[in-house]
């Protein structure tokens, strides 16, 4: 995909970009560039605990159910980028930017970014089981209160006709979900033109779109959504790998107004990052962890059925503290729990750290070398692996999390 020159001079930008952005902390102990390699080699594909993290799944059933279609629009897609992703004077959407097609081993050719981003998500599926597909997330434009497209505060926008356009195009590797924004004047309408289309779920990203989950004009949408049985994929907690305007819309507590209406509520990530909020004690409640929200609404019995997590990115550096021990030690959680990779964020080298889970005890030493290797050729296969490994105090995540199909099509 990238020669070695213009992996230097992406290199240069990404460390450029990060250090402007005033994020640069240590050098990654899988450096910063993706290196993009091909398919495993056979000492690595059939190793034992490769082998192992397949035992009792069926890959058939094994929708990967947080994965982003990204690009730059340049195969006519309708994918938009905001300009000041392209812009050092931007450093930290211009790192995000840069991030984001490395960790998808995108062409920088012209012409070919879009394609090839594609085309490596095929070869990776094609590195895990027969069955094994990817849910493709499109992204709405973010919007104002009086229904208008705000171009200056949406950092891409990914239509869903791009999405289910892909999945059309090859069934047996994915599914895709669609972002419809709530304001839009055309909400309901798009809505059930995406479920025609074949859309398994639909994708908020609050924060950064501008929508506010407690909002009575979302109610229609709420209603629209259980009628047509399609589950909400909402990112809850702090948004940091998107330029986000209103962190407050994050807040978990907001979405039970969707869950009274009787939608089934995917919360990404488990809300496993940053602080919200009490909304339950008033306006003036104490500011709490996002995931303490979160963990309560999943222990009101009341949202059995309705209130779902999802695992996406949880095992960041960011994000593999408490909040994942505490996924993986409550059982009885398991079956509201949802597999999702955050593909292509498995690929951006300086978010994860094996080290770091050893360190933490998560998984054993001796791991810790094959999952470094591997993720150099297939990240959605490192992230599996991964957690299929991942141990607190005798605890596992439960096989049926990544049987995630049936979710899907109910």
């Amino acid at each position: 995909m990238f020669d070695k020159k213009r992996r230097r001079l992406l290199g240069a930008g990404l460390a450029a970009g990060i250090g402007g952005a005033g994020v640069w902390r240590a050098w990654p102990e899988q450096g910063i560039v993706n290196p993009c390699r091909g398919a495993l080699p056979p000492r690595l594909a059939d190793h034992e605990i490769v082998q192992a993290a397949w035992s009792g799944i069926d890959a058939g059933n094994v929708w990967d159910c947080h994965a982003h279609l990204a690009g730059t629009g340049d195969s006519g897609s309708g994918i938009w980028v905001n300009p000041e992703t392209q812009s050092v004077l931007h450093p930290l959407q211009y790192a995000q930017r840069l991030f984001y097609l490395n960790a998808g081993c995108a062409s920088d050719k012209p012409g070919r970014i879009d394609h090839s981003y594609v085309d490596r998500m095929r070869d990776l599926i094609d590195g895990m089981r027969p069955g094994f597909k990817l849910l493709l997330l499109a992204f709405d434009y973010s919007y104002r209160d009086d229904a208008a497209v705000s171009l200056e505060t949406s950092s891409f926008y990914t239509p869903n006709e791009a999405a289910a356009r892909v999945a059309k195009s090859y069934p047996e590797y994915f599914e895709w979900a669609a972002s419809v924004h709530p304001y839009r004047s055309d909400c309901i309408a798009a809505l059930a033109q995406a479920k025609r289309d074949g859309a398994r779920a639909v994708k908020w990203l609050p924060a950064a779109m501008g929508i506010d989950p407690a909002a009575k004009r979302c109610d229609a949408f709420y209603a629209a959504l259980a009628t047509l049985g399609l589950p909400l994929i909402t990112h809850s907690g702090m948004e940091r790998a998107v330029n986000a305007g209103n962190q407050d819309f994050g807040n978990p507590l907001k979405l039970r107004r969707a869950l009274e209406h009787g939608v089934r509520v995917v919360v990404a990530h488990c809300a496993s990052l940053g602080d919200d909020r009490d909304l339950d004690r008033g306006s003036d409640g104490a500011s709490v962890s996002s995931f303490s929200l979160f963990a309560r609404l999943m222990d009101e019995p009341r949202y059995e059925g309705r209130l779902f997590g999802d695992l996406s990115a949880m095992m960041q550096l960011n994000r593999a503290g408490p909040a994942l021990a505490a996924v993986i030690e409550r059982g009885e959680w398991h079956h509201r729990l949802l597999n999702g990779s955050d593909y292509p964020l498995p690929g951006i080298m300086p978010l994860y750290s094996v080290n770091a889970m050893v360190a933490r005890n998560y998984i054993k030493p001796a791991l810790a070398p094959l999952l470094t290797e591997i993720r150099k050729h297939n990240p959605l296969l490192f992230d599996f692996v991964l957690k299929r490994s991942l141990e607190v105090n005798g605890k596992r995540l439960a096989p049926a999390i990544f049987e995630t199909r049936a979710f899907f099509t109910r």
